[in-house]
């Protein structure tokens, strides 16, 4: 067990745990701000207090999920000038712009709009509490723009040149540097994975409902919502998954080798499962398709790609030993992330189908005032496909890691990587960016501490959320409106602290996992 004495792989291990504990929690907080924003709308065109229920109900959990991000986010930023110092040097000058943008833009407008959700309901008017609700979802959005834009730079480095001591990366051009060649192309594709996320969450919890039979009216409507906002991101992931897998490579060869398992030259195919023998350096599949991956990413069935052994012989990847380098955990990851999209398009379309068909049954008994308005679709008597969508949530959360370590270790040995376009010289080795202060046990003890921590959390979080379930939404809970006012507050007791809620970035790291 030498990792346990190797600061680098102990400052990984450790960095790696909180980034990807943290966007746990991520995509469920982005996600659910568009279905509070969505609920708010219903709830100001029809002025119904199931609505205004309905909306306090998503604001609890939304806001349970976004208080805990303070506990995992802050740490995260206290480990770039602990754990990773010498990193924190190499890029401070480009850094410093998006972090410091991320702050006073994003987290000033979904912090500031969130205290007006939790408390404002009464004294505000309801077009300001409708702003206010969709503000904080783009403040979350704008949030995760300028995290992508610093981690999207150490993939594929741009608007920067390399200081005369050779010790840090100095700025050039700002708009280069932000808009490099991956920032929008992953910044859209994250924002569609967390809308994938917020949606399945909704759907599984109007999946819970049903398999209960309680709130069902509610449930059939949020399921609808959810199925429509998750076929909209799903399709447009489509897109974005195909263009971020042409830029990786573009831009990214050895990554794009590992993805493959690619260890010599070849017109890769495409693989729907597979192992990768790293001994012999070949991938060991049942089927595989000649040339799809080729064709996927230019069109056509014969674009030859270069393999790890003759990448490592270039000047600027020679810092890469094939032998050692995670081939099969990037294969892997990349196949898995896949694959749990392809098993969440299957839950999806299953809930589509089942929960439209006899959608005008339902609605014509609805508007006839009886309650087969609320379970006249097939899924209200379906338990197996039910608890599949109770269940679907874990596709989601498994696919953004398995994409997001997919895009961290994938770029190993660095942690700034030398893009095919980048400035020469604008890279950082992952060894070279630790803090040499730091020794093994004191990370050894902090990544204990940090699991211990994190797991009470994970408790206090689930039993929070578990127990706004179970509540429900409520029309009439202590503090809210009488049915048919224009407004309506959320319980002081129902919802996470004010000091916590004002003081998180729903966001902070959104796709960090280095």
């Amino acid at each position: 067990m030498e990792f346990l004495s190797d600061p680098v792989i102990l400052a990984r291990i450790q960095f790696a745990f909180t980034a990807m504990y943290h966007f746990l929690l991520v995509p469920v907080s982005i996600g659910l701000g568009l279905i509070v924003a969505i609920y708010e709308t219903r709830y100001y065109k029809s002025g119904k207090e199931e609505d205004a229920a309905a909306s306090r109900f998503w604001i609890k959990i939304f806001t349970a999920t976004f208080a805990l991000g303070v506990a995992t986010g802050i740490t995260m930023e206290f480990s770039f000038g602990t754990n990773w110092a010498d990193y924190s040097r190499f890029v401070g000058d480009i850094f410093g712009a998006p972090l410091a943008a991320e702050a006073l833009l994003a987290f000033f407008l979904e912090s500031t709009f969130l205290g007006i959700l939790l408390f404002g309901r009464n004294h505000v008017s309801k077009k300001f509490y409708l702003v206010s609700a969709w503000l904080v979802f783009f403040g979350s959005a704008l949030s995760a723009l300028w995290i992508i834009i610093a981690n999207s730079w150490m993939q594929t480095p741009a608007g920067a040149a390399l200081s005369d001591s050779g010790s840090q990366a100095i700025l050039t051009n700002f708009f280069a540097a932000a808009f490099n060649p991956s920032t929008l192309i992953r910044y859209s594709h994250v924002i569609c994975a967390v809308l994938i996320m917020g949606a399945f969450v909704a759907m599984a919890v109007a999946a819970w409902y049903m398999h209960k039979k309680n709130h069902e009216k509610f449930a059939m409507r949020a399921m609808k919502i959810g199925a429509i906002v998750a076929t909209v991101s799903c399709c447009a992931m489509l897109v974005t998954a195909h263009s971020s897998a042409v830029v990786v490579s573009e831009e990214q060869p050895t990554k794009f080798a590992m993805m493959e398992g690619m260890y010599t030259n070849e017109v890769p195919p495409l693989y729907a499962v597979g192992w990768v023998d790293e001994e012999n350096q070949e991938v060991i599949t049942p089927f595989a398709i000649p040339g799809g991956t080729s064709f996927l990413a230019t069109g056509n069935f014969t674009t030859e790609y270069q393999g790890l052994n003759e990448l490592a012989q270039t000047d600027k990847y020679s810092a890469i030993d094939p032998e050692t380098m995670p081939v099969n955990l990037v294969f892997q990851s990349y196949h898995l992330m896949v694959a749990m999209f392809g098993l969440m398009a299957l839950t999806l379309l299953l809930a589509l189908i089942f929960t439209f068909k006899g959608g005008k049954r339902a609605k014509q008994a609805g508007a006839a005032g009886t309650t087969a308005g609320a379970t006249g679709a097939p899924i209200t008597r379906m338990k197996w496909l039910q608890w599949l969508i109770i269940i679907s949530p874990a596709f989601a959360v498994l696919a953004i890691q398995a994409g997001w370590s997919t895009a961290e270790f994938g770029r190993q040995p660095w942690v700034v990587y030398p893009s095919t376009t980048g400035p020469d010289g604008v890279s950082l080795l992952t060894a070279d960016g630790i803090s040499l202060a730091v020794s093994g046990p004191e990370l050894i003890a902090t990544i204990v501490l940090f699991v211990l921590i994190y797991l009470i959390l994970l408790i206090a979080w689930a039993r929070i959320v578990a127990r706004f379930i179970k509540q429900g939404p409520v029309d009439n809970e202590p503090g809210a409106a009488v049915a048919g006012a224009s407004t309506a507050s959320v319980s002081a007791s129902a919802v996470p602290s004010p000091d916590n809620s004002a003081t998180v970035s729903a966001s902070a790291s959104t796709k960090e996992g280095e």
